[in-house]
């Protein structure tokens, strides 16, 4: 754990290493080109060799994906009140995907001209959930409905099995339920590979979305381009703006839940105008983290990734977090509402005491799949409307076309595109 004092003469150096946190960890990306070359140009096999090699599980092409009765056993597996939760979570977030999606409209600006948008939805996607340490059945809820509600026809999911190449049961339901159309059994960078570029066994698909770890981001920075993708993150990160009202208990607790997501690479982040505060947090951390299934790699994140940043005013806050630009921000002072109008950089922004962040993480409606690493001052979370692929509509008569084409042919003649130009004037000869 760090503090970062208004106080000390350090403060904005201390503010600058922060702030420069990097995406993806140096050193990795020459052993993902190689995972991902070896896939592209030798499919099946090999991605049977490294599903072998990174999850101790050996299976034929034949076997990658799961089947209809697999997913049917995994429905009976599970309990009513799961079923419930993940029901829930997949309503409200379909409910929301559904406010957003974007509509055809056209519009005459100018007598005789026609201009619009068209929007389809893609045909083909993949998701990526991670499964290595937890499975995380709600990222299946908050990327596969997504995509469903957009209206994708083929909706592609691959999550790492485990030992024995099963999937968790509930995951399995998460996945169906949602609207996953095929479902792999494969994890990691070779996965992201497969989705990108196509096997014999799993189609190439036209965008990849969904968190991952280094190794998983890193390899969709790698095949951007051949295929979309929805942005690149790295660990997951919290920042809590508090003053002395707050209670500490549900500061440290906040703060540890994005601890414990495994990498060990996470950040959690106080932002507070009260010394006394910070050492109540501090307690409160050292306690609660005690009793965490997930201690260890906690210990990690408390040690390295725990920081807090004393101001002189609360108010001061809010540039802070928009220079920090965090996955997760909390604001839980007096004045939160107020304070939040001056946000302008942040994944998502949680207000109030009541707010907690795994209600964004499982059931709210917006997706929890969110920029990290300060990359929400230029990346935005995941949204229906990046299921779809924008038109734009352009509709002249003759009149109007007549009335522009001095303009037209102008622009030919400075750009010195000669065919550019013949094909406006010839239409008046």
């Amino acid at each position: 754990m760090k503090t970062i004092s208004f106080k000390d003469a350090s403060f904005r150096n201390g503010l600058k290493t922060l702030f420069s946190r990097p995406l993806c960890p140096a050193g990795i990306e020459k052993q993902v080109r190689k995972i991902v070359e070896d896939v592209r140009n030798s499919g099946d096999k090999a991605v049977a060799g490294y599903l072998l090699k990174f999850d101790s599980v050996k299976l034929s092409p034949s076997q990658f994906r799961v089947s209809e009765s697999e997913i049917c056993e995994a429905h009976a597996k599970v309990d009513k009140p799961s079923k419930k939760a993940i029901d829930t979570a997949i309503c409200n977030v379909a409910e929301f995907a559904r406010i957003r999606i974007p509509k055809n409209w056209t519009a005459s600006p100018r007598p005789g001209v026609m201009l619009g948008e068209k929007f389809s939805p893609l045909d083909r996607i993949g998701a990526y959930i991670p499964g290595g340490t937890a499975p995380l059945i709600s990222t299946s809820v908050h990327t596969v409905a997504i995509a469903k509600t957009a209206g994708v026809r083929e909706i592609v999911a691959v999550t790492p099995p485990d030992r024995e190449g099963r999937i968790h049961p509930a995951l399995l339901y998460a996945l169906s339920k949602s609207g996953a159309t095929e479902i792999y059994r494969l994890g990691g960078v070779y996965a992201i590979a497969a989705l990108a570029y196509g096997t014999k066994t799993v189609r190439k698909v036209d965008k990849i979305v969904g968190p991952g770890n280094a190794y998983v981001t890193t390899a969709k920075k790698i095949v951007y381009g051949d295929v979309a993708i929805d942005m690149i993150a790295g660990p997951s990160e919290i920042m809590v703006i508090a003053d002395k009202t707050c209670r500490p208990d549900f500061i440290a607790a906040d703060m540890l839940s994005q601890a414990e997501h495994g990498s060990g690479l996470e950040q959690a982040v106080l932002v507070t105008d009260s010394s006394e505060l910070i050492e109540k947090v501090k307690g409160q951390l050292a306690a609660q983290s005690a009793k965490l299934r997930r201690s260890a790699t906690v210990a990690k994140v408390l040690a390295n990734g725990v920081f807090f940043i004393l101001v002189k005013n609360i108010s001061d806050s809010a540039e802070i977090a928009n220079r920090y630009a965090p996955e997760h921000l909390e604001i839980i002072c007096r004045k939160a509402d107020a304070l939040a109008s001056r946000i302008n950089a942040a994944g998502a922004i949680f207000i109030g005491e009541w707010t907690p962040e795994p209600v964004g993480d499982f059931v709210a409606g917006p997706s929890h799949v969110l920029p990290t690493a300060g990359t929400a001052k230029y990346f935005s979370g995941l949204t229906v409307e990046q299921f779809f692929r924008r038109s734009s509509i352009l509709k002249y008569d003759r009149k109007a076309f007549l009335k522009e084409l001095p303009h037209i042919a102008k622009f030919a003649e400075i750009e010195g595109l000669d065919a550019h130009g013949r094909s406006a004037t010839i239409r008046k000869q």
